[in-house]
């Protein structure tokens, strides 16, 4: 009788310990940065057109100048520009389709008991001066513990500053390729 209760229950356990199992693998990462750069190189049409009316081939024009996203969901400068702003930090985790580039928590070598994290977003396709949004947390080393710190606004501003700066670096190198 025992037998066939537990005979009865042996599938419903073999799914879960599969479900399980598949979900140990997974990591938490998206994709790699290797990835995102692989993507990035291939440029790729929209069906719609660049002005949005319905273009199946398109005229092969493309307002350069404002959307730059190459087949990625947001303004491709902006994201370059963003990995290379954040690239002394850890990366873990980068959507080039949803404009999100999440960072691990990094300890500055002159600071070791201070630890940073970031979260960057990039809100637009075209390259604006509103197209990025930082978030900077900041934690304190007591004792063993990390504990929540204040970080001033002036902090992330910085940051948007630099990653605009360094995508109007890389529009105008591309600009002066293509003339």
């Amino acid at each position: 009788m025992r037998r066939s209760n537990a005979l009865r229950f042996a599938p419903a356990l073999l799914a879960a310990s599969m479900a399980l199992a598949g979900c140990s693998s997974w990591g938490g990462k998206t994709e790699t940065i290797a990835e995102a750069d692989k993507r990035d190189m291939y440029r790729f049409g929209s069906v719609f057109g660049s002005d949005g009316g319905l273009s199946l081939f398109g005229n092969g024009k493309r307002d350069r100048a404002d959307d730059q996203s190459g087949g990625l969901g947001v303004n491709s400068f902006l994201w370059r520009a963003s990995l290379d702003t954040l690239s002394f930090m850890p990366i873990v985790s980068a959507d080039p389709f949803g404009g999100v580039i999440l960072t691990d928590w990094h300890s500055p070598p002159e600071s070791p008991n201070e630890r940073f994290k970031v979260n960057l977003y990039i809100m637009d396709r075209q390259l604006r001066a509103d197209g990025v949004r930082v978030a900077v947390f900041k934690q304190q080393r007591v004792g063993n513990d990390w504990r929540e710190a204040g970080v001033g606004p002036e902090t992330a501003s910085k940051l948007e500053d630099a990653v605009l700066t360094r995508a109007r670096q890389l529009r105008v190198a591309q600009a002066s390729l293509e003339q």
